[in-house]
């Protein structure tokens, strides 16, 4: 009885810590890149995945014949950490920028700069972090909950890693702002809370927000 009289307390604490987490960036987490978040309406990506979005209502993409996808960039200007050094901040901003590239590209020619018919992409990454990784409703048997807590302590528990951006879509002849998105995803789990984060842990979300993007232009290209 007595364990029964702490373990659902123990269940509560361990459903709230796993299962309350926002799938969407909170307005607490803007970055401050974007120009105008009150737009941003919630909405699922071609993959699925809940982002922000807003798209200028009438948007025709056909005006578009080529794109500039402009240099990614880290903002607010992050301090690098020997849990997430220089290097993978700078991997990851260099193989956003050829993920774009490359999707974009099926789709259209690759400009040089801004200028009439040119659609500007301009992305940035607003937060990368690894945090040790929630309790599990599994783990609500006392027992279970004080292995995790030693774990945790000892640095041997799992740790999640999480990719944040925003981006601006923009008419190149004139620089309006012409659609904007929010989004966060995954990354590789890391084993350790000693694990260095690096830039490889992020390629799929990488190439899933470029392709998105590109279907998303396809999608209204087809309307």
């Amino acid at each position: 009885m007595q364990m029964k009289s702490w373990a659902v307390p123990l269940c509560l604490t361990s459903l709230l810590l796993s299962g309350c987490a926002s799938k969407y960036v909170e307005p607490e987490q803007y970055s401050g890149f974007l120009t105008n978040y009150s737009v941003l309406k919630e909405d699922k990506s071609p993959s699925g995945a809940p982002v922000m979005r807003w798209i200028q209502p009438g948007l025709d993409v056909s005006q578009f014949t080529s794109v500039y996808v402009e240099p990614s960039q880290l903002y607010p200007q992050p301090q690098a950490t020997d849990k997430i050094p220089a290097s993978t901040l700078q991997g990851i901003t260099q193989y956003y920028d050829q993920a774009l590239k490359t999707q974009f590209a099926k789709v259209l020619p690759l400009a040089n700069g801004p200028g009439p018919g040119v659609l500007v992409v301009r992305p940035a990454i607003t937060a990368v972090s690894a945090k040790t990784k929630s309790l599990q409703p599994y783990e609500v048997i006392p027992i279970a909950l004080i292995a995790a807590g030693i774990s945790t302590a000892a640095g041997i528990r799992d740790q999640d890693t999480t990719l944040a951006t925003e981006a601006a879509f923009m008419d190149g002849s004139n620089n309006k702002v012409v659609a904007q998105v929010v989004r966060k995803g995954s990354g590789k789990e890391l084993e350790n809370s000693d694990q260095v984060v690096k830039s490889t842990d992020f390629r799929t979300v990488l190439d899933t927000w470029a392709s998105d993007m590109v279907k998303s232009y396809q999608s209204l290209k087809g309307k």
